[in-house]
């Protein structure tokens, strides 16, 4: 169950977040509450897996490098590699696709040296071999999204 204030942290910070020493004590008071009360009801959003983190969005090749992967793995081993390749910390965020190439994935790195160091552990410890779609050119799309709660049930 969302309360207020959980619908005022999913809405109202998505842009605009407070860039501060004590991000969180900044919510608090521009919402009236304790920083405690702020992190404990985004502890209870998390664990709710309604969002999964909370941070910058920063633009691809701003910082570092990256690049889009995929693996066609058989379906009675995808969990098994999804884990394994989420372990690393170099990636983002991994999904699933109902296409050959069905594990899809974001691989963050310092450098190229490192992106590729990265993709070779991957292939070495799944054995199977990672495909890559480097960014080419970067369409801006804005991330926020204003929700409407008088339709959620």
């Amino acid at each position: 169950m969302l309360t207020d204030l959980h619908k005022r942290l999913l809405n109202d910070f998505q842009r605009d977040f407070p860039l501060s020493e004590r991000p969180y004590q900044a919510i608090a008071e521009q919402l009236g509450v304790s920083e405690s009360t702020v992190l404990s009801a985004l502890t209870e959003l998390s664990q709710q897996q309604l969002i999964s983190r909370v941070g910058p969005i920063i633009r691809p090749n701003h910082i570092g490098v990256s690049t889009l992967a995929a693996i066609a793995v058989p379906q009675a081993e995808l969990e098994t590699v999804a884990n394994t390749i989420s372990r690393y910390p170099e990636i983002n965020h991994n999904y699933e696709r109902e296409h050959e190439l069905n594990l899809w994935f974001v691989v963050i790195a310092d450098n190229n040296e490192q992106l590729a160091a990265v993709i070779a552990s991957i292939e070495a410890e799944t054995g199977y071999p990672v495909l890559q779609f480097p960014l080419l050119h970067d369409f801006y799309i804005d991330l926020g999204f204003n929700l409407d709660w008088q339709h959620v049930g």
